[in-house]
């Protein structure tokens, strides 16, 4: 045979064989829908579970002497009464004083008890600011460092050290809030609250120590509530006496008493302490501070972007308790934009008052959820 024809027997076999053979084209991938499932956060799940009454009284600090009215002089102990009351009126936190407190045994006993009240624990806060507002520095039964002014602070490192190491102690004796540090600047020699309470004259000094302490009190495990917005630095009177405000307009106030707050805010405190302040070149009027959407919704909110907790100075005070009745001031204070309200001269009628409102549509329960959400976030992360 000759390559001729060999060739051209080669040329039909492969032919043959290409058209017997089927190339098999890819099969394409079905098309798999992907859904992202939402997961809730910790916080939306227990809100969904919470009753509006115990939302209600979340957005309550008070002594413990509140939930007993027939207690004579300071609780160191929680009576049957206090546990039974606190069944149905849950206060969020429960804050102690220097009358509250007698030895280490027995303030790590209260503490625990006051914890194990409620399975969402109570928050427990003091004021132990460091120099002359300490509840349990100046109680001769705790040996703990003592700091004699925070107006001799240096610098941050040193208030980072403050805040630790009081923060530690705190820790220790079972203390959740520090409402502390002081974010004031010290401006006005005539001021009668403030004075060695604050770090510094000069508010940028001011601005890196409460940055400073705010750290070391987050690194012992303490929330922090820097006080008192929007500045009660350049004031004349207290409020724990009665009315006081400050003369300053918003720009003033924001080139000085703003400048440690925005520090402490971005230094992440966990709640702005508001003040009774008034601010009639802020606000038009005498409004104290506490009651103010002006100041709490349009500046500390939206303009200084804080989304934080808010929670009033003590509505005890003489500048909210001799105008308003503890009913009003909490309804006015909700809204206005706070989320706790602070030692209310009468705890049940204040909750009773924002409970009424709420059944009332004068406060929305939407408008409760968002405080309540912010107080979750802070006990459940």
């Amino acid at each position: 045979m000759n390559k001729k024809i060999i060739a051209i027997l080669l040329i039909t076999l492969t032919l043959f064989l290409c058209g017997c053979t089927k190339i098999e084209q890819p099969k394409e991938e079905p098309e798999i829908e992907t859904t992202t499932e939402y997961v809730p956060t910790p916080e939306e799940v227990q809100i969904e579970k919470m009753t509006l009454e115990e939302k209600v009284a979340q957005l309550f600090f008070i002594m413990p002497e509140a939930l007993d009215t027939n207690v004579e002089g300071k609780v160191t102990a929680l009576t049957d009464t206090m546990k039974e009351t606190y069944k149905k009126y849950p206060a969020g936190g429960i804050i102690l004083f220097a009358d509250n407190i007698q030895d280490p045994t027995q303030i790590k006993q209260l503490t625990q008890d006051i914890h194990d009240l409620n399975e969402l624990t109570p928050f427990i806060g003091v004021d132990e600011e460091g120099g002359s507002i300490t509840r349990i520095a100046k109680n001769p039964n705790f040996n703990v460092t003592k700091f004699s002014s925070m107006l001799a602070t240096k610098d941050a490192d040193e208030a980072y050290t403050i805040g630790k190491t009081i923060g530690a102690y705190l820790t220790e004796y079972g203390f959740d809030v520090d409402f502390a540090p002081v974010a004031d600047v010290n401006t006005n020699p005539s001021n009668p609250v403030i004075g060695k309470r604050a770090f510094s004259a000069n508010p940028e000094n001011a601005a890196k120590m409460v940055a400073g302490a705010i750290k070391g009190f987050h690194d012992s495990g303490v929330m922090t509530s820097i006080k008192h917005f929007p500045g009660h630095g350049d004031t004349q009177t207290d409020t724990h006496k009665g009315y006081a405000e400050t003369q300053k307009t918003w720009e003033e106030i924001k080139n000085c008493e703003m400048i440690p707050f925005i520090s402490g805010i971005e230094a992440g405190t966990d709640m702005v302490m508001v003040a009774h302040i008034a601010a009639p070149k802020v606000t038009g009027d005498g409004t104290p501070a506490t009651l103010s959407y002006t100041l709490i919704n349009e500046k500390l909110r939206n303009e200084l972007n804080y989304n934080g907790v808010v929670i009033t100075d003590g509505m005890n005070m003489g500048a909210i308790a001799q105008q308003y009745s503890s009913a009003d001031a909490a309804v006015k204070a909700i809204e206005a934009g706070v989320d706790i309200i602070l030692l209310p001269e009468n705890y049940i009628e204040a909750y009773n008052g924002v409970l009424a409102a709420v059944q009332n549509g004068t406060i929305t329960e939407e408008r409760i959820d968002e405080s309540v959400m912010r107080i979750l976030h802070l006990k459940l992360s």
